[in-house]
């Protein structure tokens, strides 16, 4: 029988793991300089601390793991026939696989809190799991890049963070557009429109007006109840354009008789004018109707969009008031971004934007000739090697034709043969593979020749 792998599950080659390690390493060199930390939590976690934190519908989507030795001992038959699997799990699983970076890293901070100097930059690059209907680009398994500053209120972390966003999509190459809003900007809204208890429906509805149209959200806020006057007075704040400054200007206005809304236009007016003198190589734009995780978020809220590739949000992230408090540590203000490596993985691949020295792995392969010329090329593979140039020796005696297969299916770029007559001048010859030219010259010559060729 064919082996196989569990579905919403992949296998990575090396050329895809060369680019996602790209990917990741430049995130962790950008978070890095910013003064963040890495730490890393275990892939299981007791279901006390999982259950309860993502809903009803994120429960269900919790890998849950069976005891260990026997999971029935202490479950009577009758629980065993009921046919209540939440129910009968909670009897038999006490783990279950991360659902997400947060709420691990919420309880790691409650539980190392004695030890933590605040605030605390924490990044973590780990795979979490869901057991949701795996589709295209969805899956079961995947990565989260997370950066969060827990234990301050200072706005100049939401500035920091969109400094990190600018910085890793420049680095990469992409050109993006970052987007920023304010929960409490859409909280002033649903008061000034008369439906403050209908916030979520209406930030939920006007966060799909990309998908769905203008015609669209209407026709959800009206299924949700809310009035048609509501609707009305919401149209012009949907529709709103202009610069930033004018945005910020107008909607002051709108929310003039709103303590909170105000609060919200005076955070992102500090954000965005802080960010002036940043010189960001990334447009910043102010989008009202952005309104992402909002039984999350207070504050701040971000997402991130590749301006030359259709493709969902890439980054996002936001202000929250109170990751702890799930875990009896109330009031620790954070905040915090993701990146999502699976879909700028897909950008970087559709605008092939991966520089050669990041995919390519050996760049020079020695020819086996057989044991004596392998012996003289041993410790020229040596000096290779100390210089930071990664080479390999072919480990049989093979025909040639077959070694400059395989140096051409691994794309190795040079090949160094080594026979009778470059032994007795002590010397090799270097072939470029991509352009077929050949030189004879000294190991140190070798060395130095490829060190130019890839800086």
């Amino acid at each position: 029988m064919k082996p196989n792998i569990p579905k919403g599950t992949r296998d990575f080659s090396p050329m895809e793991m060369a680019k996602r390690n790209y990917i990741f390493d430049t995130i962790r060199e950008v978070y890095a300089l910013y003064g963040f930390q890495q730490i890393e939590t275990p892939a299981m976690e007791t279901l006390q601390t999982l259950m309860g934190k993502y809903g009803e519908e994120g429960d269900k989507l919790l890998f849950k793991v069976l005891n260990s030795g026997d999971f029935t001992a202490k479950v009577s038959d009758e629980e065993l026939t009921s046919r209540q699997p939440l129910k009968l799990a909670s009897r038999i699983c006490e783990k279950g696989l991360r659902y997400d970076l947060t709420v691990p890293f919420a309880r790691y901070v409650v539980m190392h809190r004695e030890e933590l100097q605040l605030p605390f930059k924490r990044y973590q690059i780990q795979p979490v799991w869901r057991a949701d209907r795996p589709q295209k680009g969805r899956y079961r398994e995947f990565y989260q890049c997370d950066a969060d500053i827990v234990g301050s209120d200072s706005l100049l972390n939401e500035v920091e963070l969109m400094q990190i966003i600018d910085t890793v999509f420049s680095r990469l190459g992409i050109r993006v557009m970052i987007k920023i809003n304010n929960r409490k900007i859409l909280t002033g809204i649903a008061e000034v429109i008369g439906e403050a208890d209908k916030i979520v429906d209406i930030t939920v509805a006007i966060d799909k007006l990309d998908k769905i149209g203008l015609e669209g959200v209407n026709a959800e806020l009206a299924a949700d109840g809310i009035s048609q006057e509501a609707i009305d007075k919401l149209q012009p704040i949907i529709a709103l354009s202009g610069s930033n400054e004018e945005k910020l200007t107008t909607i002051a206005e709108v929310l003039a008789q709103s303590e909170t809304g105000l609060k919200g236009v005076e955070e992102v007016r500090t954000i965005l004018d802080t960010l002036k003198n940043c010189g960001l190589k990334n447009e910043i734009e102010l989008d009202l109707t952005l309104a992402r995780g909002l039984n999350y978020y207070t504050g701040a809220i971000f997402e991130v969009k590749a301006l030359d590739v259709q493709i969902g949000s890439i980054t996002g992230g936001g202000r929250y008031d109170n990751l702890t408090g799930i875990f009896g540590m109330p009031g620790l203000s954070g905040v915090g971004i993701s990146f999502g490596a699976d879909r700028i993985f897909d950008v970087l691949n559709t605008l092939d934007l991966y520089p050669k020295e990041a995919v390519a792995a050996t760049q020079v392969l020695f020819i086996n000739f057989g044991e004596r010329e392998v012996a003289y090329c041993m410790p020229i593979a040596g000096k290779c090697r100390a210089e930071g140039i990664s080479c390999e020796i072919f480990p049989d005696k093979a025909k040639m034709k077959k070694q400059m297969a395989y140096a051409n299916a691994k794309g190795i770029r040079f090949v160094a043969l080594a026979g009778d007559n470059e032994m007795a001048e002590n010397k090799v010859t270097l072939k470029n593979m991509t352009t077929g030219e050949q030189q004879l010259v000294t190991p140190e010559e070798m060395v130095q020749f490829i060190l130019k060729i890839e800086d």
